[in-house]
């Protein structure tokens, strides 16, 4: 798969996971554009939830959260709100567990957080990621302004804010002795033990029985027997494990991170070189000012990147999310927007890697 320099727009978890498929394996994913997560939600649970409301997910036309509301843009142009606090019982577990807010392992992250109405807070994290932000400045495609000290305040508050709330979930989990292995503070050293001596039946115990699963995909691509699949429910394995393989329990964002990976707690942005507020020059479609679909735009534009790697909306099951690679402007445009729940958005490299294997024994035979 060397042709393939893919550039990925993913939740933090989602980001997370694909540092560590860097980190642990040959992976394609050479831009990562993190998004700012407060949460997701069950789709399934969310249906439920609209049929209190006498609504289905079909009627809505856009999602937005802030201010403590779920607002539901429905077709006929009409407003719904709903309690963040009476949705909350409809967040995935994982979630509560999660004290990242930023993408910090990310290129770059995007987000609202601090940005007036038509703007984006953007996080420049990387070389590659300045590199790309210069450039799309550069050809006109987005406009900067700088993040004032009041903006910067807020968005430290609230990632500081998730950070304090979910360090209290983890640590009620531990009580009941249930392990949160991504917070682990140990050595690289230690962790290549505990990883050398794991399989996908550790993976089950530690992270998906005890709802830290997120859904990501990222085992199910990496296994090299293709015996991992993944639904909407968690991941399953046909048949056993091979000796010696430790694939997926190395690549879940839910176990051991690497020290140059690893979340540091009292820095609640996580480190970077830059933050700016952001517009589009190029596209009014989506949330946050489009700036995700003009970065990936730019990037395809100027052949940096092969595909990217995105998560769009299935057209005979509205809103419900899948994941998909495209190397078209205009399927980028179509899926913008935010989804608020999860897919295995690793899917698409392993049907990837699939087809890479099998042009490879065409070509032996």
């Amino acid at each position: 798969m060397s042709e393939h320099k893919i550039a990925m727009v993913g939740t933090p978890c989602e980001i997370m996971a694909a540092s560590k498929l860097q980190h642990y394996t040959d992976s394609p994913i050479d831009v990562k554009l993190g998004l700012f997560c407060m949460e997701n939600f069950s789709y399934k649970y969310f249906v439920n939830l609209l049929k209190e409301y006498d609504l289905k997910m079909d009627d809505i036309e856009k999602f937005q959260i802030e201010k403590g509301f779920v607002f539901l843009l429905l077709k006929t142009k009409e407003t719904v709100r709903i309690p963040l606090s009476e949705a909350k019982r409809i967040i995935r577990k994982n979630c509560n567990i999660c004290v990242e807010l930023t993408s910090e392992t990310s290129d770059i992250s995007i987000g609202s957080i601090g940005s007036e109405d038509g703007w984006s807070t953007l996080i420049i994290r990387t070389e590659k990621g300045e590199e790309i932000v210069d450039g799309a400045i550069e050809q006109k495609f987005i406009e900067v302004k700088d993040f004032s000290d009041s903006q910067f305040k807020l968005l430290n508050k609230i990632a500081q804010s998730k950070i304090s709330k979910n360090l209290e979930d983890i640590e009620e989990r531990e009580f009941l002795a249930r392990p949160v292995l991504y917070q682990r503070q140990k050595s690289d050293d230690s962790i290549m033990g505990e990883i050398s001596g794991a399989n996908f039946m550790d993976l089950r115990s530690n992270v998906i029985d005890v709802g830290a699963c997120v859904l990501c995909g990222a085992c199910e691509y990496a296994c090299p027997e293709g015996l991992i699949t993944i639904d909407d429910t968690k991941p399953r394995m046909k048949g056993e494990c091979p000796e010696d393989c430790h694939a997926c329990f190395a690549v879940c964002p839910r176990t051991f991170i690497p020290e140059d990976l690893r979340n540091d707690n009292s820095k609640p942005i996580g480190d970077f070189m830059k933050v700016l507020t952001v517009k589009s020059l190029k596209h009014t479609q989506g949330q946050d000012g489009s700036i995700v679909t003009t970065l990936i735009d730019y990037l395809l534009t100027n052949d940096i990147v092969t595909e990217a790697l995105i998560v769009d909306k299935e057209d005979h099951l509205a809103w419900k999310p899948y994941a998909k690679l495209t190397s078209a402007i205009d399927e980028v445009v179509k899926s913008g927007g935010t989804k608020y729940s999860v897919c295995p958005v690793f899917k698409p490299l392993r049907n990837l890697k699939e087809e890479s294997l099998e042009n490879i024994e065409g070509e032996a035979d």
